[in-house]
């Protein structure tokens, strides 16, 4: 059995503590990406995850953006050819928003994909071009055993975000940046979805939301996508969400997968 997990901590650093109870629990992943971590890298908690049983490896900056993975000191002679950024001589190349390597004879993609501020801001055409450049990825790898994760800040469906009719202009459903996602996305299979059919289960809940987790008031932008070959061998996909419920919690919650392999 491997168990992978994306978790958006929003702040490694002010959520060590979120952490260290997670990660000590029955549910510890083997492989926990991380975005948004918001450290710069003289800066960033290594030996937190080393005294935890983890190689750890990342690269960020200060206060914003911030890719990370740790795995499981035994399995870190599995992974190889870790790079952070894309790899397609295109600028910016956002070496804290992507990060690629080689786990055994799984690629994978992890991506902190920009939020996009508003649909009338630069920064929307900049995410849409960037779901573009993972298209590309994504088409060159799906034939094999490939997965794409992290935070992808697009709600693919009406069952990803609560009260989807009042969403329309938002930068992460919008129907263009959903297209985009879609093109991107082609071909994958949504691990979430695959288990959990139908249910309305989210990942994010929005600070500034009251009794947004009692509500259930919330989006699903977190996600883990797996090429058809290496989908076969998922045995279950779910959103652990007791993590939000804890003291001074991340606003996103941990995605797990898990794989006979």
């Amino acid at each position: 059995m491997l168990r992978i997990a994306s978790f958006n901590v929003n702040s490694v650093r002010s959520r060590l503590h979120i952490l260290d109870r997670w990660l000590r629990a029955s549910l510890t992943p083997d492989l926990l990406f991380m975005q948004e971590t918001k450290v710069a890298n003289n800066l960033f908690p290594a030996e937190f995850f080393n005294d935890l049983g983890y190689e750890i490896y990342f690269n960020g900056e200060k206060a914003y953006n911030g890719v990370a993975l740790a795995a499981k000191k035994n399995l870190a002679s599995d992974i190889n050819n870790i790079k952070f950024g894309f790899d397609d001589n295109i600028s910016p190349d956002f070496p804290t928003r992507v990060m690629t390597l080689e786990f055994r004879d799984i690629f994978i993609l992890h991506t902190y994909v920009p939020q996009g501020k508003l649909i009338t801001h630069p920064d929307y055409i900049l995410k849409q071009e960037f779901l573009k450049r993972v298209e590309n990825i994504v088409k060159a790898k799906i034939a094999g055993k490939f997965i794409w994760l992290g935070d992808l800040n697009v709600a693919p469906t009406e069952l990803d975000v609560s009260h989807p009719e009042t969403k329309l202009r938002s930068v992460c459903f919008a129907p263009k940046i959903r297209e985009c996602f879609d093109e991107a996305a082609n071909g994958l299979i949504d691990l979430f979805r695959k288990f959990n059919p139908g249910q309305e289960i989210y990942s994010f809940f929005d600070y500034r939301v009251k009794d947004a987790m009692k509500n259930n008031t919330g989006w699903r932008v977190d996600n883990i996508l797996a090429s058809p070959k290496l989908a076969e061998l998922a045995v279950n996909s779910f959103i652990d969400q007791e993590p939000r419920k804890w003291d001074k919690p991340s606003d996103h919650t941990p995605l797990i997968a898990e794989f006979n392999i």
